[in-house]
C-alpha cells in the first residue's frame, strides 16, 4: 500500500486540500524542474537542436505508459484539452441527419466543439440526461448512453468519470457499442488519467486527450492526446514546423517538407518543446509511474472508505462504491442545507472542496 506522500509537496500543515479535481498542487520535484527550465534560457547556446525533440519524445513515452498505449508515437503534445478535441472533431466525418452523443453537463472542452460541428453539418446533438437517483446513477447513466447510440451516430464524446460528481461511465461497454456502429469515440481523460487506471485498448477509443494540471500533477497550459488509426491522415489545426519529417535539420528548414512525422505528431502544437513546461510535465509523469496508478487509486480509496457511512447517517447521499471514483466523488446534501454556506464554513477551517452543479465535489490525492 502506498503511504501518504505529503512530504513531496509544499502544502501548509493546517491545510486540508481536497480539491485536486480543480487543480493539483505542484510536487517539489516538478517545481524544481520548472525553475531549472527557466534558468536554461539564461545561456541559449546550451539548448541544441536535439533538445527540441528529446523532451517531447520522453513525454510521449511516459504518457503512453499511463494509458497502456503500445506506441508512444500516437501521443501528441498539446496546450489544452480543447485543442486536442478540436483536432479530433475537425477530422471526424459528420453528415446531415447523423447524431453526436454527449453526456449531460460534461465539461465544455468536450462538448462545445461538437455542438458547433453539429450545427455546421446539420447533425443532431443527443445529450443524454443523468438520472435523478443517486445510488445506481453510474449503471443507469451508462445504459442510457448505450441506448442513445444507433446506426446514425457519427461520434460519441465522453469522459471516464463525470467532472461534477465522479460518476463512473463504463467506457468498455460504451466503446464496444460505439465500435459496433462505426462511430468515433473521443474521450476527455482529464479527471481520470493519473488517478485511476485507464487502458486505451479496453476503452476502444479513437482519441483520448488529457490536461496536465490536474491528476497528472503537472503544469497549466499543457496537455497530451492519444490519437488512434482513425486520425492517422487527419489535418491538424496548425502547420507546426516541428511536426514535419526531417525538421531536426535546422539548416535545411527552408526546403519545406509537406510530409508529417508518423502517427500523432501532426497534431503537436507549435512551440511544443517548451523548455519550462516540458521538464515539469516529465518530472510529474515519472513520479506517477513510479507510484503506479493502481496504487494511487487504492490509497485514495483507503483514506475515504469509512467516510460514506458517517455522511449517510447525516443525510448526505452518494452513489454506491462501484459507481463512483475513489479520487473524485460528489456528496449530495440533505434537503434544506445550503451548500454555499457549507463551503464557506469549510473554507474558514481551511478544508478545500468545490461546488459543482448540486454536488459538493471532494477530490483527494496522495498528499491527503
Amino acid at each position: 500500500m502506498l503511504e501518504c506522500q505529503r512530504h513531496r509537496f509544499s502544502l501548509p500543515d493546517d491545510v486540508h486540500y481536497l480539491n485536486g479535481a480543480y487543480m493539483s498542487p505542484l510536487l517539489m520535484r516538478v517545481e524544481e524542474a520548472g525553475i531549472e527550465g527557466i534558468r536554461s534560457k539564461r545561456f541559449p547556446v546550451d539548448i541544441v537542436p536535439r533538445d527540441f525533440f528529446a523532451g517531447a519524445d520522453t513525454a510521449r513515452t511516459l504518457f503512453a505508459g499511463l494509458i497502456n498505449a503500445r506506441d508512444p508515437r500516437r501521443v501528441a503534445i498539446l496546450p489544452a484539452v480543447s485543442y486536442g478535441i478540436a483536432a479530433a472533431a475537425r477530422n471526424t466525418p459528420v453528415a446531415a441527419g447523423q447524431n453526436i452523443v454527449l453526456a449531460e453537463g460534461q465539461f465544455p472542452s468536450n462538448a462545445l466543439i461538437w455542438r458547433r460541428l453539429a450545427r455546421e453539418r446539420g447533425a443532431e446533438v443527443r445529450t443524454v440526461p443523468g438520472p435523478h437517483l443517486i445510488r445506481g446513477r453510474s449503471r443507469e447513466w451508462t445504459a442510457r448512453i448505450q441506448d442513445a447510440i444507433d446506426g446514425d451516430t457519427a461520434a460519441v464524446a465522453l469522459a471516464p468519470v463525470h467532472w461534477t460528481d465522479g460518476t463512473r461511465f463504463d467506457l468498455s461497454a460504451i466503446g464496444a457499442r460505439t465500435a459496433d456502429v462505426g462511430a468515433a469515440f473521443v474521450i476527455d481523460g482529464t479527471q481520470a488519467v493519473g488517478a485511476m487506471p485507464v487502458d486505451i485498448a479496453e476503452t476502444r477509443a479513437d482519441a483520448l486527450v488529457c490536461a496536465a494540471y490536474k491528476w497528472l500533477l503537472g503544469p497549466y497550459s499543457m496537455a497530451f492526446g492519444w490519437f488512434g488509426p482513425r486520425y492517422d491522415r487527419g489535418t491538424p489545426l496548425e502547420e507546426a514546423w516541428l511536426a514535419r519529417v526531417e525538421s531536426d535539420d535546422f539548416r535545411n528548414l527552408v526546403a519545406y517538407r509537406e510530409e508529417y512525422r508518423p502517427a500523432a505528431a501532426r497534431y503537436d502544437v507549435g512551440g511544443r518543446s517548451n523548455f519550462v513546461l516540458m521538464p515539469m510535465a516529465i518530472a510529474a509523469l515519472e513520479q506517477l509511474l513510479d507510484w503506479g496508478v493502481p496504487s494511487i487509486e487504492a490509497y485514495c480509496h483507503s483514506i475515504t472508505a469509512e467516510l460514506f457511512g458517517s455522511l449517510e447517517a447525516l443525510g448526505y447521499e452518494a452513489d454506491e462504491e462501484a459507481g463512483r471514483a475513489a479520487h473524485l466523488f460528489g456528496l449530495y446534501a440533505p434537503e434544506g442545507l445550503d451548500n454555499a454556506a457549507l463551503k464557506a464554513e469549510l473554507d474558514r477551517r481551511r478544508i478545500y472542496v468545490s461546488l459543482r452543479g448540486s454536488a459538493v465535489r471532494v477530490s483527494p490525492n496522495v498528499y491527503n
